[in-house]
């Protein structure tokens, strides 16, 4: 069995927010050559980390199999991630996720073979019988072994007021928000997942996006939902909000964030805090916890994006989420102060 316990606190704390995603084993090759060997990784984690830069009790939901490691799990216990939500199914789950970057804007995680091998590197033992995932089909309806159920969320769970939804399938995005909404949790946030966002679930986004706070997507797959139909990114914006969302934020990497508020109808363009990068996993994850929290904490819709900004700029400035939990009392508020003066609207 996993170990579920509350972490190094024998009372059960009171949360305030919510991460559901994914954990996984990463397995990172850097521009240099440099292989990050089986590290924390996944969604979750990372999206928590980046809400952990400005605020604490936050509650994690996601689902891992048997071999995901324990001294993960209390490292998480050590920072104050509450991982009750964390819950181990009884099939066996290859949680390895290659990733490569040839340069720290570029990313793939496709034959990794071919990327040893570019690099004059031996293939390591540890990701033998390794397959990056195939592109399969969305079911509407049909749940796989990590579709999150509501039965993972600990009866406490419900009592918080703000959550992020990491992105998964279709059927864990359709069924969350309305599990979410039957507690107290009155900010939701999401990111799509990958495999559905096409022109052939156009009809079914309004099932996705109703009720939102906010959606939170990067630019690829926006511009893959909207082939056809649209090329400006803002009036893609404003085409997701007509689906019953209060904001768009598109993820656009290092060039920072543009974000879209529907009642209003302002926009806004963030840059990206000029970061060190040491690896870029987990960037957009990780903004996406610190916007939560900002938004959270104020509902302003531009404080929330630069939180999650500076959140990211941390995150990719070590090699794992860990990393974040750790930075200097006030560097957080003194990034943010820097770039509050880039902003300019759209």
């Amino acid at each position: 069995m996993l170990d579920n316990t509350p972490g190094i606190e024998e009372s059960i704390p009171h949360l305030r927010y919510l991460v559901i995603g994914r954990l996984t084993r990463n397995f990172t090759l850097l521009p240099d050559g440099e292989f990050l060997e089986n590290t924390p990784g996944g969604s979750a984690l990372y999206a928590a980390a980046g809400c952990a830069v400005w605020e604490k009790e936050i509650g994690l939901v996601a689902r891992v199999g048997a071999d995901y490691p324990q001294a993960w799990l209390h490292e998480m216990d050590r920072w104050g991630i509450d991982r009750r939500g964390v819950r181990r199914v009884a099939d066996q789950l290859d949680l390895r996720e290659f990733i490569a970057y040839p340069d720290l804007e570029t990313r793939e995680v496709d034959n990794p073979v071919a990327h040893f091998s570019r690099l004059n590197l031996p293939f390591p033992k540890s990701l033998l019988g390794y397959a990056p995932n195939a592109a399969v089909a969305e079911s509407r309806t049909r749940p796989s072994l990590l579709t999150i159920r509501g039965s993972d969320f600990p009866p406490d769970y419900m009592d918080a007021t703000a959550a992020h939804i990491c992105p998964l399938d279709y059927l864990s995005h359709t069924l969350l928000p309305t599990t979410l909404r039957q507690g107290h949790i009155n900010t939701i946030t999401l990111d799509p997942g990958e495999q559905y966002m096409n022109p052939a679930f156009w009809d079914d986004m309004p099932v996705v996006m109703n009720g939102l706070t906010a959606f939170i997507s990067n630019e690829e797959k926006i511009f893959a939902l909207f082939q056809g139909r649209a090329v400006d990114p803002w009036e893609m914006a404003e085409g997701l909000a007509e689906f019953g969302c209060e904001i768009v934020v598109i993820k656009r990497g290092a060039r920072g964030q543009f974000v879209y508020e529907h009642p209003s109808r302002m926009r806004w363009i963030i840059p990206a805090y000029p970061a060190r990068v040491r690896c870029p996993n987990g960037a957009g994850d990780a903004f996406a916890g610190g916007f939560l929290a900002g938004l959270r904490a104020s509902y302003d819709p531009v404080q929330a994006a630069l939180q999650g900004n500076i959140a990211a700029s941390l995150v990719i400035e070590g090699t794992t989420p860990f990393y974040a939990f750790d930075c200097l009392t006030g560097l957080a508020q003194a990034r943010l102060d820097a770039l509050r003066d880039m902003v300019r609207k759209a």
